[in-house]
């Protein structure tokens, strides 16, 4: 699903974001990646979104080398990945459904499939009967799982989460981690950015570590992991 392959990004300046990363992330994985501030996550996120490229090595998503993608066709990559923010970036002049429905209608689908997928994802995260209400009425933890529909909303193999849990207690934490438990279980692979370690040692999935740009640990799912 993700490839990482000798991967290395130098941003203008000579500071050495990522040097020399190589992981693979395979369907129906959850995965957490974890570091230090600077340590390379978010520069990481941004390669395989195609925000940034690399200056060394390849990244692959489903078997495509994100190299040879050009300008044109960053949007049609980016429709085959989810992205979750840890500020939800929603737009608080619209309603809960019209939020979610913002990337089917960019992709242009029609009424009919915007509403049946619209609360299809509405209803996976709990949120079918919030569809009217504007976001400004919500709770923190509502708030993230609006986030968390408008990402599936195009049935995405891939979801990214980039400190999904950062504004949110340990209980609404869990909420939003069973949610993800959920769509890796169906086989979209899952990659969760955050420096939460505490969240990390309650769900001991699969756990990439970095220091100044390497990856440092790889750790495998435990077998009894939650």
């Amino acid at each position: 699903m993700i490839e990482f392959d000798r991967v290395s990004k130098r941003y203008p300046g000579g500071q050495e974001a990522l040097q020399q990363v190589t992981f693979e992330q395979p369907a129906g994985e959850l995965t957490f990646l974890t570091g230090h501030s600077g340590a390379g996550k978010s520069t990481l996120l941004k390669l395989i979104m195609l925000i940034e490229r690399p200056t060394g090595g390849k990244v692959y998503v489903q078997g495509d080398d994100l190299n040879t993608i050009g300008k044109r066709g960053i949007p049609y990559l980016r429709r085959r990945i989810g992205m979750v923010h840890q500020n939800h970036q929603l737009l608080f002049d619209r309603s809960v459904f019209d939020n979610v429905a913002l990337p089917l209608i960019i992709a242009g689908y029609g009424p009919d499939e915007i509403g049946r997928r619209v609360r299809a994802a509405l209803d996976k995260v709990g949120l079918l009967n919030k569809e009217k209400l504007n976001p400004i009425v919500l709770s923190g933890g509502e708030l993230q799982r609006v986030g968390i529909a408008r990402a599936v909303v195009n049935k995405p193999p891939l979801l990214l989460a980039d400190e999904p849990t950062g504004n949110l207690d340990p209980e609404l934490s869990a909420e939003i981690m069973d949610i993800f438990k959920d769509f890796a279980r169906v086989g979209v692979a899952v990659l969760i950015a955050t420096h939460d370690m505490s969240l990390i040692a309650r769900y001991p999935h699969r756990l990439l570590s970095l220091s100044e740009g390497r990856l440092i640990t790889d750790r495998p799912e435990a077998v009894h992991g939650a």
